[in-house]
């Protein structure tokens, strides 16, 4: 890297090393049968997130009236937490049984059990069932996926509906276990309306932590949607938590999912992954989740008997899969570059890691030899801080388009102060780790320094200091 001399990469650490981390990987859509978890637990738990979403299936465990079979969930749920992983588990879909229209959609996605009193009697036994059974196991609960888009609340979205639903549901997961943490809102399209009519129902002061889904191919819009989420939610509970719970991107072109008409490769996925979990890691999330664990059928527009309606396959695996004549994820579950990215940003922030600016100044006006002009000026440039009890790291990056642009190489100069030690540059694209020449660092002493003409990417690099990354 322009110059600079590899001295290791990033050490991975598998889940059951870790106390504490805010990562998470969707396992989303085992409820419809769609891949065989077995050939992903081992690769998850390399991985060193923490937090794996599942999603209950009540269509698949209540197949006869009031019977509950959870041995397939059991065998999920068990796998993990051997491995050191945390699931938590989203209550969906609707039910056959119980629903003329859920027994003709494909996993029942979509069909909210809320049009009679059987369907509400119905879902409340089966919530508290569920909770019930998973007590010491599975502390986390939320209520339904994405109910502001049409796909997942089918017969058309509407916030109090959605309101009504939650405080209900969030009474029967509390009936289940007093001390499940309850999560709502799962939203995706940030309709303020919407937002608003479900909250004046009263369902935000009933929740623990409100869940958000971001498919934006700008991280600046994810701040502007952030930014309008978290005042409007914290009007109507000003303790609750938030939960990032799927964000991600395709690693080709002509997929089907959010992002899906994006010229995506795998190198412009991992470089949307570090630059978008990053930034939601700095919002101070409980659970910062990455969609998905592999390459899989959407499946939330399909009918039953009609296999071609839910052929719809989406490429946001950080695994990626082949596929069978009726959908199902096979082959060896390859990892992609997005995989190495998303074990990188495990590995190096958790445990006692927190979101602190750093006393940063770019300096202007120094010529690169590098690039033949002055370095960049930093104007428009994307930057967090971070601290540990014995290291600081100080990540930047150009926030360019990524899908207009073959990539970005500049150079900058900054002056950083209160840290200690030398600093390592850190690649959080592939993990690779680089020392910088004497030359390219001045102390002024007391913890200031000025570091120049550092390579930019249009994807975070982390100047590292002390004992901030572990590498070999």
């Amino acid at each position: 890297m322009m110059n600079l001399t590899r001295i290791g990469s990033v050490t991975p650490v598998s889940a059951g090393a870790v106390e504490h981390s805010v990562w998470g990987l969707g396992f989303e859509k085992l409820d419809r049968d769609v891949f065989d978890p077995a050939k992903a637990y081992d690769k998850a738990a390399a991985l060193g997130v923490k937090w794996i979403r599942l999603q209950s299936g009540w269509a698949r465990t209540e197949r006869t009236a009031g019977r509950y079979d959870f041995s397939w969930l059991d065998s999920i749920v068990d796998n993990l937490l051997s491995r050191g992983l945390k699931p938590w588990i989203c209550l969906c879909y609707g039910n056959g049984l119980y629903d003329r229209a859920a027994a003709e959609v494909f996993g029942a996605v979509g069909c909210p059990p809320i049009h009679t009193p059987e369907q509400r009697h119905a879902w409340h036994d089966y919530v508290v069932a569920t909770v019930a059974h998973y007590r010491g196991r599975v502390s986390r609960f939320e209520i339904w996926n994405e109910p502001d888009g049409q796909w997942c609340w089918k017969h058309g979205v509407n916030g109090t509906e959605l309101g009504e639903f939650t405080k209900a549901t969030a009474a029967a997961i509390r009936e289940g276990n007093p001390e499940a943490e309850v999560i709502g809102g799962v939203i995706c399209l940030y309709d303020l309306e919407w937002l608003t009519a479900m909250l004046e129902t009263g369902a935000g002061a009933v929740l623990d932590a409100f869940s958000y889904h971001g498919y934006s191919p700008d991280e600046r819009m994810t701040l502007a949607n952030f930014g309008r989420l978290a005042p409007l939610v914290r009007r109507y509970n000003p303790k609750i938590a938030f939960i990032q719970g799927e964000t991600g991107t395709q690693s080709r072109e002509g997929g089907a999912g959010a992002l899906r008409e994006g010229a995506w490769t795998p190198e412009r996925q991992a470089k949307f992954l570090v630059r978008i979990l990053l930034l939601h890691y700095t919002l101070g999330v409980e659970i910062n989740s990455c969609f998905s664990c592999l390459d899989m059928i959407e499946a939330l527009n399909g009918r039953v008997g009609d296999r071609n309606s839910y052929l719809d396959y989406g490429y946001f695996g950080v695994l990626g899969a082949e596929f069978d004549a009726e959908g199902r994820s096979t082959g060896e579950y390859t990892p992609k570059p997005s995989y190495r990215t998303l074990q990188t940003l495990a590995a190096i922030f958790r445990e006692e890691c927190t979101v602190e600016p750093l006393p940063v100044r770019f300096l202007a006006g120094l010529r690169s030899p590098r690039i033949m002009r002055d370095d960049d000026s930093g104007e428009g440039m994307f930057t967090c801080g971070f601290r540990k009890p014995d290291g600081a790291g100080f990540a930047f990056w150009n926030p360019v388009e990524l899908l207009t642009s073959a990539g970005y190489e500049s150079t900058v100069s900054l002056e950083i102060a209160g840290v200690k030690g030398d600093p390592v540059l850190v690649d959080l694209l592939d993990g690779e780790i680089y020392s910088l020449p004497p030359g390219m660092v001045e102390k002024a002493g007391k913890g200031c320094l000025k570091i120049l003409h550092l390579p930019v990417r249009d994807y975070p690099l982390l100047l590292a200091f002390g004992n901030f990354v572990e590498f070999k």
